[in-house]
């Protein structure tokens, strides 16, 4: 089914809470593993029909934010959602403690019962009020930062739409597009201190509530990380502090000589890999997207049953509008078993990335599509980006298909920009475990910490005076995982590096690279990160070594180009 073309009807969430109970009731009076399993099957189909209309409602709600009618329907679930979980958790209680665990284990999986039992330390009752309060404010964020209309050269744009003039080759049309951007943030810094500092306090309540000793431990709950923990985080920045931000600060360099610049640069100079200009793709948005459907019918017999079910299906909306949210992102529709990408073509490269990025999401769910339950259909975060951030390297050999006479040029700035993220990333991680390790701070304290943090990780960038917003050391504000996931960045930062070593098996083997990304991503989310790797033959990204050499050679490979 067409996605314009599936029904909507608001999800009753008192009908919902009445049979989760009483489902849970029959989970733990079943007298063998078949009656608990028809119990069990029955709640997959029901859950996966009332999710499926929370997604419709968020994915035409971020179409268009000013919507009222999915504005009123996104509000509803914001306060409905907290108050049900309680009845969800009851459910998960009676799966965890059913004498049938070992029968259930062998067909299915064992990790839905680890995962289960980490979620349900992460709610209880009493923090209702905090998590409705904590996505209203998620959403506030989200439609503030689609609300933006920049002035600039006799036209409006949205933040998504600016970003093509804020990579423009002449310096300083550049600058005036940062500044214009910048002013937007000015105007509106003292809003997104306060949702920030409110998200703060609530998540640092929450966490006291649950009985943890704070935020951060009971954020890692809630991003379901069941195979490391914080101090394997830390020792993975430590090692990007060591390996990584020396290589990305000898890329910046050999930008600066192309620029005429030395270090460290400003924002608007560090958005250029070429002093005439990025790569970007040559043609229209549909010729993009025709070109990504070339790609996933070359690559294999599995993504060109995919991307024709993807356009089939109409389960793309990437072009930017006012008024659209801003971002992009992979989503379920688990009635139709079918993923839905959600995007916002700018005419930078960032357009071609979307349609390997969130595609290899989406690749990955449709291979997954008939596991049970549904939510072993994905991996923990970090594992789902290994997905999409080695997608993008897969695609590398059609980038003619997308950039024409400038494939070289992009793929250039592509490995550049996988390498220099990783440090950014890691800053991003780093500044969200100040945060909720100081829930006391002043939004002047949080400013304070990015700023003493970018100089660490990112030494080659100089906030400048001139522009305020990331003078004071807001740039942090423009990130909404920040907002809206907490700890979520870092697992892009994991995923890099494995996208890497996928990136240095495509140099010399492809059909290899190929064979080892199907074995990484069929088993879905029924293995932990670290047993996907191991099961595919990959290095963990928690070993120092890994992080070294994947960097070295990808650095020895851009000092190579004459470019």
């Amino acid at each position: 089914m067409k996605f314009s073309e599936i029904p909507y009807e608001r999800p009753d969430f008192e009908a919902a809470g009445r049979f989760y109970t009483e489902a849970a009731g029959r989970m733990e009076a079943a007298q063998s593993f078949e009656e608990a399993e028809r119990v069990f099957l029955e709640v997959e189909a029901y859950a996966a029909g009332f999710d499926t209309m929370l997604t419709v409602a968020q994915i035409r709600h971020d179409i268009d934010t000013r919507d009222e009618f999915y504005d009123a329907e996104v509000a509803f679930i914001d306060s409905a959602s907290p108050e049900l979980e309680e009845h969800v958790q009851r459910w998960n209680a009676a799966v965890l403690a059913t004498p049938y665990r070992a029968e259930f284990e062998r067909k299915y999986n064992r990790l839905m019962f680890l995962n289960a039992e980490i979620e349900l330390r992460t709610f209880s009752p009493e923090i209702v009020s905090e998590l409705q309060r904590e996505n209203a404010l998620t959403t506030e964020y989200s439609k503030l930062i689609a609300s933006a209309q920049i002035p600039f050269e006799g036209q409006v744009y949205t933040i998504s739409q600016l970003s093509p003039l804020k990579q423009d080759p002449d310096p300083e049309r550049r600058a005036a597009a940062w500044s214009a951007e910048n002013a937007w943030y000015e105007e509106n810094e003292q809003r997104l201190d306060e949702i920030y500092s409110e998200l703060v306090a609530l998540r640092d309540a929450m966490g006291k509530k649950l009985g943890y000793d704070g935020y951060t431990p009971l954020g890692y709950d809630r991003m379901v990380r069941n195979c490391y923990g914080k101090e394997d985080v830390e020792s993975f920045r430590a090692a990007v502090r060591e390996y990584i931000v020396p290589i990305a600060t000898r890329v910046y360099e050999v930008v600066a000589r192309r620029l005429g610049k030395s270090l460290p640069m400003g924002y608007a100079d560090c958005a250029m890999w070429f002093p005439d200009g990025n790569a970007k793709p040559t043609g229209t948005p549909e010729e993009i997207l025709a070109a990504g459907r070339r790609f996933y019918h070359e690559l294999s017999g599995e993504t060109a049953e995919f991307i024709d079910f993807m356009f089939e299906n109409e389960l793309f909306d990437v072009l930017s509008r006012p008024g659209k949210a801003g971002g992009g992102y992979c989503t379920s529709l688990q009635k139709y078993k079918a993923p839905f990408i959600f995007a916002n073509f700018n005419g930078t490269s960032g357009d071609v990335e979307v349609i390997t990025h969130e595609a290899g999401h989406a690749f990955a769910k449709y291979l997954a599509r008939d596991i049970i339950p549904a939510e072993s259909q994905w991996p923990s975060l970090e594992a789902c980006e290994v997905h999409s951030m080695s997608m993008e390297f897969f695609a590398e050999p059609w980038a003619e298909s997308f950039f024409g006479a400038y494939a070289d040029k992009f793929r250039w700035q592509h490995l550049a920009d996988a390498l220099t993220f990783i440090p950014y990333g890691t800053l991003v991680d780093h500044f969200q475990h100040v945060c909720y390790e100081h829930p006391e701070y002043s939004a002047a304290e949080r400013n304070a910490a990015w700023l003493e943090l970018a100089g660490v990780y990112m030494p080659w960038l100089k906030p400048e005076e001139s522009l305020g917003f990331y003078a004071s050391g807001r740039a942090w504000q423009r990130q909404r995982h920040i907002y809206e996931s907490p700890f979520y960045y870092i697992d892009y930062c994991l995923a890099q590096t494995i996208s890497l070593q996928f990136w240095a098996m495509l140099r010399h083997d492809k059909d290899a690279a190929w064979a080892k990304y199907m074995a990484y991503t069929r088993p879905a989310g029924t293995l932990t990160f670290l047993e996907l790797l191991e099961q595919a033959g990959l290095d963990s990204p928690f070993s120092p070594d890994t992080l070294r050499g994947v960097a070295e050679e990808a650095s020895a490979w851009l000092a190579e180009q004459n470019l």
